[in-house]
């Protein structure tokens, strides 16, 4: 963990991570964090928490993150339209079955390429899962095209990842399709390149 100062701060280390605290968690406003305080008898501009959630709150993040315990391997691959400044960006995330977000990316396109990174950006920060569940979105399937042919053939059989289709409308791939699934970017952390066997599931 990444020690944290508080030196040459009027208030205490309490206040400033409980501020810090209630504008990360809650959809609030630094003007609403300083009337929360105000209310408690805290005397703190929204300028005030502005700063400390600059300064702060990255670190204290890192901090949560290295106590969280290790995702599950199950995943749910997905995506959101959302608007930022009037343009219309796509939100793809990944979670597990329990609710824990992996990683989130922001791409202003809905395509194989944005499918493809946010599958590698996955597998640098976690371990390779044993099913995955997507939608009916064709960029996966043409994104496990990809990253299977830069895959290795040479290595054992001894791991399978189960793609689970939310939708059945559309033709699912074939077992060649999604071998390999998921290795480039785990195998560089792990140094044991497998081949992975796919199995559709209706």
């Amino acid at each position: 963990m990444e020690p944290i100062s508080f030196d040459r701060h009027r208030f205490p280390p309490e206040i400033i991570r409980y501020a810090v605290w209630l504008y990360a968690k809650f959809t609030l406003s630094f003007r609403d964090v300083e009337d929360l305080l105000v209310e408690r008898g805290l005397d703190v501009s929204y300028e005030t928490v502005r700063r400390w959630c600059l300064k702060f709150g990255p670190t204290i993040a890192r901090n949560l993150k290295t106590k969280r315990p290790a995702p599950s391997d199950h995943w749910h691959l997905d995506e959101m339209v959302m608007v930022i400044r009037g343009r219309h960006y796509w939100l793809w995330r990944g979670v597990d079955n329990e609710g824990e977000v992996l990683d989130f990316l922001v791409q202003s396109r809905r395509n194989t390429k944005a499918a493809e990174k946010l599958m590698r950006s996955l597998l640098r920060q976690h371990c390779r899962p044993t099913q995955v569940t997507i939608d009916k979105l064709r960029s996966y399937c043409a994104a496990f095209k990809k990253l299977a042919s830069t895959g290795s053939k040479a290595r054992a059989k001894d791991a399978a990842v189960q793609i689970t289709w939310i939708s059945t409308m559309l033709p699912q791939p074939s077992i060649g399709d999604l071998k390999q699934f998921l290795l480039p970017a785990s195998s560089a952390r792990s140094g044991n390149l497998q081949t992975i066997s796919g199995r559709c599931s209706q």
